[in-house]
């Protein structure tokens, strides 16, 4: 039974969530300061004001650290989670992983507010320290659930194989359950620093006088002259993303090929 309503709300749907997408790069090239049809020609002019703003290169600079901070930590903390969800039974075990994966469902801004509440009583002054500490909050919950799917996936025999030839559990992990996760693990890396990278709300509220890249986009805005350049940066981060989540959903899985698990669908 065909369904032509449901399928041209999908369309529609498409439409209306990749049309921004699309329209970047137009104006990113179009040789006109006013964001409005029709385009007047072709430029490269904005990607060069784009690049000889220093301001940018130093939120940019904040933002990697923060990003490949938050990235690192919130996967060996998702591993050590996902290792423990999967493999060992404790008590209390839903209610302690129903606890991690809530900043997933709770509001940012809920978050956000809580956190800055939390260190200005405290008294721990507002810094890039405190970005990564809200970002590995966000991130750790993207990871856990990569993670252990990837370490639901291992045949336990292998573990046990290992351990029947003398094997160590600490040199069994590094050198059997470690190689077979790595694709999960990568995959978790890149989406975590996605993640990190374009969050705008825990920066803008934990930032204090730091600049990042969301804050600082959100912050050009106010001048309309520089709006095309922003639209030139908005390029580039969109084509960052596609290929950082490309790479994600190829180790993704290249891990469920490896471990011979059924594939439940990914993020592409």
């Amino acid at each position: 039974m065909k369904f032509p309503a449901l399928k041209t709300y999908a369309i529609v749907y498409l439409i209306f969530l990749y049309a921004p997408i699309v329209l970047l790069p137009l104006f990113a090239f179009n040789n006109s300061k006013v964001i409005a049809f029709p385009l007047s020609g072709f430029t490269t002019e904005w990607f060069q004001m784009m690049w000889n703003d220093t301001q940018l290169f130093k939120a940019v600079k904040n933002s990697l650290i923060i990003a490949v901070s938050s990235s690192v930590l919130s996967t060996c903390l998702g591993v050590f989670a996902a290792r423990a969800s999967t493999r060992f039974n404790f008590p209390g075990k839903g209610s302690i992983l129903g606890l991690i994966m809530l900043p997933m469902v709770l509001p940012e801004m809920i978050v956000a507010m809580s956190l800055l509440v939390v260190l200005l009583t405290i008294g721990m002054p507002l810094s890039i320290l405190t970005i990564i500490m809200g970002h590995l909050l966000i991130c750790t919950p993207f990871a856990v659930a990569i993670l252990s799917s990837a370490f639901q996936s291992l045949d336990r025999s292998l573990e046990e194989a290992a351990y029947d030839l003398g094997e160590t559990p600490a040199s069994t992990f590094r050198l059997i359950v470690l190689p077979l996760v790595m694709p999960g693990i990568i995959s978790s890396l890149l989406i975590c620093f996605t993640i990190s990278l374009d969050e705008f709300i825990i920066a803008y509220f934990l930032g204090g006088n730091q600049t990042v890249l969301s804050v600082y986009i959100y912050g050009q805005f106010r001048f309309p002259a520089r709006v095309p350049a922003i639209m030139a940066l908005g390029t580039v981060l969109v084509c960052l993303s596609i290929c950082l989540l490309s790479i994600a959903e190829f180790y993704r899985r290249r891990g469920i090929a490896r471990t011979g698990a059924k594939d439940t669908g990914g993020f592409l």
